[in-house]
């Protein structure tokens, strides 16, 4: 694995510190397409995204260490790296809550001068809409559409979302239909939940103007992840996201808004999982307790364990002596590349106080399991589901039903028949086996073909290399010029 380089953009104009505060003259609109998963070799398969590029400007991008969404998202609109924002991860270990938790959504645990912040310092009265970029809420921007269930008081979990201002979330509504959850991650993940934010996006901007729009869209993420960035299914996934981002891409012309795409890593073939819990478990590191049967992680009273997130996971030890036994736990397992000490993530900007004591980092075309149990009779309940709050680690697998239960569409079809009827219901059709898994991301991409990319509708705007930690500051001079 080597060191992301860094680089910087040429500007797009005069550099945004220049810009005339209180000028009456207006930025110029924006809107940020974060194409999840995007790389030059998927771009060939999206006409019109690649005619953007050709029309305008087009580089590689560096990402972050780790390379996952919460982590690069927030070094985009900070310009920082993970070290001084404080998102060393889609989630971690809270020591003061004796807790792992992953896809927070409060904006209040980024750090650092967001990218909003400095274009109201240059342009008074600028305004930010964020659909569906993480760390939404209680983010200054003037409107935002976050993803955010109904959690109903007798345990029933219903789609929806989040919105500011609170009316709009009842004219997205009736326009577009309930935020549709199940398309957005699961079994289910397809290009409905992508058709949505983007349908969301350009009513936002039809109807509030907002000179800088943020725009996420997931839908790669899905078929690479369950078969691979080289399989047909993600050719035709890459086709379908390009058609149906075509009608914002032509207001956007039409309304005479620069386009800026990008992404926040590549996905990689992928071809074995790494239990990395359960090697710290089978070493007398990581502990259990017990209820009704089942297992749960007790990360309070473990000497050592994993949090484990796509190509990377952060190794929380509890004491200092005990740090060894963990280095020597994972010294030989099959499928980890390197494990940073405090020298190692510093070199790659990740010493920040929330990251764990180690950091694994897994081979090219391996990933990490959260798996702790060691009898999958003993697995908790929640295992099966698709909880991403609950499990104390990514889990990729939530995206397939269980191909070795014979009766799991039965159970999805009794499942969602009790939802309709107000009923409390489980969904439990998750597989306990990471193998169908091909395609993973966290580390630092092997070549530009296979990392993320930039895009820009402006001639000249971006070449050569564009860091992650340059994005802030390539924003803000393409809203300075005229």
């Amino acid at each position: 694995m080597t060191d992301a380089p860094q680089s910087t953009p040429r500007a797009a104009d005069r550099p945004a510190d220049q810009a005339a505060p209180g000028s009456a003259t207006r930025p110029t609109p924006l809107l940020v397409l974060d194409v999840v998963g995007l790389t030059p070799r998927l771009l060939e398969h999206m006409p019109h995204l690649k005619r953007l590029a050709r029309a305008g400007s087009q580089a590689p991008l560096t990402t972050v260490l780790p390379a996952v969404t919460c982590s690069a998202q927030s070094t985009f609109l900070t310009g920082t790296l993970p070290a001084e924002h404080g998102i060393v991860g889609n989630g971690w270990y809270f020591r003061e809550l004796g807790d792992v938790l992953l896809w927070r959504q409060h904006n209040g645990l980024v750090a650092g001068d967001k990218l909003w912040d400095a274009a109201r310092r240059a342009h008074p009265g600028y305004t930010v809409a964020n659909i569906c970029w993480w760390y939404a809420m209680g983010a200054d921007t003037d409107y935002t559409v976050t993803p955010r269930p109904v959690y109903y008081a007798d345990g029933r979990k219903e789609p929806d979302c989040y919105t500011r201002p609170p009316s709009l979330h009842d004219e997205l509504t009736e326009k577009l239909g309930t935020f549709p959850l199940f398309h957005f991650w699961g079994p289910g993940a397809d290009i409905v939940s992508s058709r949505w934010i983007v349908d969301a996006t350009r009513h936002i901007i039809r109807t509030r103007t907002p000179d800088l729009a943020l725009c996420y869209l997931p839908h790669l993420d899905y078929d690479l992840q369950r078969y691979g960035p080289d399989d047909p299914r993600a050719h035709r996934a890459a086709a379908e996201l390009d058609t149906v981002m075509a009608p914002l891409l032509d207001e956007a012309a039409a309304e005479g808004r620069t386009v800026v795409a990008l992404s926040e890593y590549g996905i990689t073939r992928v071809s074995r999982s790494v239990d990395i819990n359960r090697a710290l478990r089978r070493a007398g590191l990581l502990e259990v307790h017990t209820q009704d049967g089942m297992e749960y992680l007790d990360p309070m009273a473990s000497r050592a364990f994993a949090v484990a997130d796509h190509q990377l996971a952060h190794v929380y030890v509890r004491r200092p002596e005990d740090l060894d036994a963990t280095r020597a736990a994972l010294a030989d397992l099959p499928g980890i590349d390197e494990l940073l000490d405090d020298e190692g993530k510093k070199r790659h900007g990740l010493d920040h106080p929330r990251a764990g004591e180690l950091v694994a980092v897994a081979e090219p075309d391996a990933w990490f399991t959260y798996y702790y149990w060691l009898d999958d009779d003993r697995a908790p309940d929640f295992a099966q589901l698709v909880e991403i709050h609950r499990k104390p680690g990514y889990d990729p697998v939530e995206l397939f039903m269980d191909p070795l239960d014979p009766y799991v569409r039965l159970k999805a079809a009794k499942a969602v028949a009790r939802k309709k009827l107000g009923m409390r219901y489980r969904l439990a059709v998750v597989p306990l086996d990471p193998s169908p898994i091909r395609g993973s991301h966290g580390r630092l991409p092997p070549s530009d073909d296979e990392g993320p990319l930039i895009l820009c509708s402006v001639p000249r705007a971006v070449g050569g290399r564009v860091a992650a930690t340059d994005v802030k500051s390539l924003l803000l001079q393409l809203a300075a010029r005229h």
